[in-house]
């Protein structure tokens, strides 16, 4: 493990729960199929997937007083990340995601159940842990805070000089973001949420760059649109591209983007050039597609660097 400060890494640790299906799926009755629960949360995976690549990373979240919530804690000391301020809430069960994938692994659907993380990291929490900012390396974050706590978070980022990372989570949840845009040095949203952050609708290759340029007119210094099997385009003030998808066997796409967003962290807590950093998120996405965990166990710098885009 690096000996540099941590990268404090804020928002959501759950339980995901995938049921997988052998056959065309048919509302109002049951389908065969199989069911996997795993360690989940966007926040927690990037912080997985980051302490796997080798980075110190300190997690701030929150579970329940609960076997959810102990196994979470459990896999994330495992692999190394810092658990020692996740929150354990003694009234609260831990948050869970629900995904109903096809037989190729494509989300049809999905629920989630992330109160505790916006109740247990509130404003007023997240104001008291002045001191993890100070000894921060950088920040990442994901979109299940409150509009408020994001506000604190902010506050304390520009107090410290910290670059700051967010990754959008859903259509639903990434306007939350768009008051911080100025203030991010990369974010990463899938179509439906570029579209729910710039208002500019995103439906091909063109139409995400398109995107991309207006959420750095907006002040983010990186912006990538992951486009699904058409790759992703990304762009900073200076350059801008596209990069298509590896092709590999698709087992899962649970955690591909949280994979692609560490992977691009990492690239520029080691200053790479952003095109790098990128191409190393397209080779960290293609390795989570193949794996039936949401992080893959094996990631590592040196498989990344196997199959990067040319």
């Amino acid at each position: 493990m690096t000996t540099e400060k941590p990268v404090l890494i804020i928002g959501a640790a759950s339980m995901d729960t995938k049921g997988h299906s052998q056959l065309a799926i048919r509302l109002g009755t049951s389908t065969p199929g199989s069911i996997r629960s795993s360690a989940g949360g966007v926040a927690r995976n990037i912080a997985e997937n980051l302490a796997r690549l080798g980075e110190s990373v300190l997690l701030l979240t929150a579970v329940g007083n609960d076997a959810p919530g102990q196994h979470i804690l459990q896999v994330a000391h495992e692999c190394g990340i810092d658990v020692s301020r996740v929150i354990v809430a003694p009234d609260r069960a831990t948050a869970s995601y629900l995904a109903i994938l096809d037989g190729t692994g494509n989300l049809v659907m999905s629920i989630d159940d992330m109160g505790i993380i916006r109740d247990a990291l509130g404003a007023d929490y997240i104001s008291k842990q002045r001191a993890l900012f100070q000894a921060a390396r950088m920040v990442v974050l994901d979109a299940n805070l409150t509009a408020s706590a994001l506000r604190v978070v902010f506050r304390l980022a520009r107090t410290f000089g910290l670059r700051v990372c967010a990754d959008p989570t859903s259509a639903t949840l990434a306007p939350v973001l768009c008051p911080h845009l100025a203030e991010l040095i990369l974010t990463t949203p899938n179509a439906a949420e570029a579209e729910a952050l710039c208002g500019m609708r995103v439906t091909d290759r063109d139409s995400g760059l398109a995107a991309a340029h207006r959420l750095v007119s907006l002040g983010v210094q990186v912006a990538i649109v992951t486009l699904g099997a058409t790759g992703l385009v990304y762009a900073t003030s200076q350059e801008s591209g596209h990069l298509p998808a590896i092709e590999c066997e698709i087992t899962d796409l649970t955690g591909t983007g949280d994979a692609l967003t560490a992977a691009v962290v990492f690239g520029m807590l080691h200053d790479l050039p952003v095109v790098e950093a990128v191409r190393l998120g397209v080779s960290a996405a293609a390795l989570t597609l193949q794996c039936r965990e949401t992080v893959c166990p094996t990631i590592s710098l040196e498989r990344l660097y196997d199959q990067l885009v040319i």
